[in-house]
Order: structure tokens, then C-alpha cells, then sequence
């Protein structure tokens, strides 16, 4: 029966779970060696720690960081996006210019309209709200409570960056791809603003 301390992962699970959580060989490694190679727990476990250390940070500045472009094929679409870390150092680290790129293209092909939820206007949640209760009009309070609280998440995932499945690979969202690079470089980050540019648009 394999243990923690025995099993070795192969290069090719390495290299999966590198691509899936954004986080260093080693660091993917020993996650499988701890798991004793389930790949579903060791990534769980990699994000969990990406996103307990966004947290120890979450009081530090972050103002340094890079404002990156993305021009989608044909020249119809471009996005422009900043996003923070704490030191000039890392914003020099190809992982994070990998991070940034990545964003930039994310929200060229998806419909966003805000980075996170606290974003979000209170009059428009209070207006989709109502819409939601309309639409479950007649049922219990409790399950009106339920249905409403799944439409407004469903909502999330199609409008907040932070989210929203990332298009490279939906079982990881931006905010997990985040926390992710968080891991792997040390510092907070966080994704500012960005603006959209469509051919013809408003």
C-alpha cells in the first residue's frame, strides 16, 4: 500500500497540477506526496493554501504592478488591465506578467462587469433581487430565500471577474488563479480595474 512518504508522483501529474493551480514544481510535488498522488485533493489543497495566504496579506499595499493589454485576433476587441502586487520585483516576474496576460485575454473573450462583488451597486443587487423573487413567486419563503441566492451566484460567475471560471480552464476560477500566484510569489495581489474596448461600442 503506497504512504505519503513513499509515493512519487510522475513529471507529467507535476507539470497538470503546475498548469492548473499556478503554483512551483516543488510546491505541486510534495502537494501530491502528501496526497499520496489524489489529484483532486492535492490541487484543493495547493488553492487552500494560495488562498490562506492571500489572506495573511490582505492589510499590505500593494502598489506597484503592471497595467497589461490584450488585442484580440482581428483587432475588434481590446482590454487594458491593472493589477497590483507589493514589490517592483515580482511585477518583473515572468509569473506574474504570465498572470496579467492571462487576465487581460479572460476578459477580452468574456462579458464582465466588474472586477469583485463589493463592486457591485446596492441598487442593482436590490434590483435583481426582486427580479429573482418575481420569477419564484409562490413558493415557501425559505425556498424563495434559496432560489434567489442561486440566481445571484449564477449572476456572479456571468458578470464578477473574480468569479468567473477562467477561460484557459473552467475548473478554476480568476479568484482561484489569483490566490494561486499569491502562492507561488510571496506577495498580495489584486486585480484594480480594467477597461473593454469593442469596434464600434459605446
Amino acid at each position: 500500500m503506497s504512504t505519503a512518504t513513499s509515493y512519487k508522483p510522475s513529471a507529467d501529474e507535476i507539470k497538470r497540477l503546475r498548469e492548473d493551480t499556478g503554483a512551483g514544481m516543488m510546491d505541486c510535488r510534495a502537494a501530491l506526496v502528501t496526497a499520496t498522488g489524489d489529484y483532486d485533493s492535492a490541487k484543493k489543497n495547493l488553492l487552500d493554501q494560495g488562498k490562506a495566504k492571500v489572506s495573511k496579506k490582505a492589510d499590505r499595499a500593494a502598489n506597484e504592478g503592471l497595467v497589461g493589454s490584450y488585442i484580440h485576433v482581428g483587432g475588434k476587441i481590446g482590454v487594458l488591465v491593472e493589477i497590483n502586487c507589493e514589490t517592483d520585483f515580482v511585477a518583473r516576474n515572468e509569473s506574474f506578467r504570465e498572470l496579467v496576460r492571462d487576465v487581460a485575454m479572460h476578459i477580452a473573450a468574456m462579458p464582465v462587469k466588474y472586477v469583485s462583488r463589493d463592486q457591485v451597486p446596492e441598487e442593482e443587487l436590490v434590483t435583481l433581487r426582486a427580479e429573482f423573487e418575481k420569477a419564484a413567486v409562490g413558493k415557501p419563503a425559505n425556498v424563495i430565500e434559496k432560489i434567489v441566492e442561486g440566481k445571484l451566484n449564477k449572476w456572479y460567475e456571468e458578470n464578477v471577474l473574480l468569479d468567473q471560471p477562467f477561460v484557459k480552464n473552467d475548473d478554476q476560477t480568476i479568484a482561484e488563479l489569483v490566490a494561486g500566484k499569491v502562492g507561488v510569489l510571496g506577495e498580495k495581489i489584486e486585480v484594480r480595474r480594467f477597461a473593454k474596448f469593442a469596434l464600434g461600442g459605446p
